[in-house]
């Protein structure tokens, strides 16, 4: 990876921890003090991803790749979380050097072998970096997309949480559709690159909210 595709990386890994680190504290101020097991929210998503994926030799399937995509984020949240407490203030710099390594070894797996390497290592309590850059080179998947599909699922995450979600009041289907939908629908109109980017898809999505349920009521 170049000077600056690693400058590029890093950029995107700090923004990433400030708004991990942001969604966390809304499930609870201390988040990092309270033992979450991520590693055990990693090996499922894991089987969830499997089955968007296919896996079933006995019937066909075809791969939902959005959706795997998907799926890949909400373990990075996970990963990222505890990839945060391990290395604390050091983590932007000793994940990109992870990152780059990962990136730049010749061992490529299928999908399925790097989903499971990712899964064992998490059923170990270990968030394995290069297993998870392995399942996105093996789809494929750049870290870009990885950073813009997170973007727009943190800022969902936390709206969710804004709005009930703890409490189990917050509504996921809108108007017949699920809220990922509607975010999708709503980040295509806006420009990643805008330095309002998130504020304008916080208002968005808000906006949206309250006039579909504005209606139904």
């Amino acid at each position: 990876m170049t000077t600056s595709s690693t400058d590029q990386l890093r950029h995107w890994l700090r923004t990433m921890v400030q708004l991990q680190s942001g969604h966390n504290e809304k499930v609870h101020p201390q988040w990092d003090e309270q033992g979450y097991p991520f590693t055990r929210a990693i090996w499922i998503e894991c089987a969830e991803l499997m089955d968007h994926y296919g896996w079933k030799w006995w019937k066909h399937q075809d791969a939902d790749l959005d959706q795997v995509k998907l799926e890949l984020v909400d373990i990075w949240h996970f990963g990222l979380s505890a990839l945060m407490i391990q290395y604390r203030d050091q983590v932007v710099g000793v994940v990109t050097d992870e990152i780059n390594a990962a990136a730049a070894s010749h061992d490529q797996l299928e999908f399925r072998e790097a989903v499971e390497s990712l899964a064992s290592k998490a059923l170990r309590g270990d968030f394995s970096i290069t297993a998870f850059i392995a399942a996105m080179q093996a789809l494929p998947m750049t870290f870009e997309n990885l950073y813009t599909i997170y973007v727009a699922k943190n800022v969902l995450n936390v709206f969710r949480q804004e709005n009930g979600y703890k409490e189990g009041t917050y509504r996921k289907s809108w108007a017949g559709r699920e809220d990922n939908e509607h975010l999708a629908e709503l980040a295509q109109t806006l420009e990643l690159d805008s330095e309002t980017y998130i504020a304008d898809l916080q208002e968005l999505l808000a906006k949206r909210y309250a006039e579909v349920f504005a209606e139904s009521n």
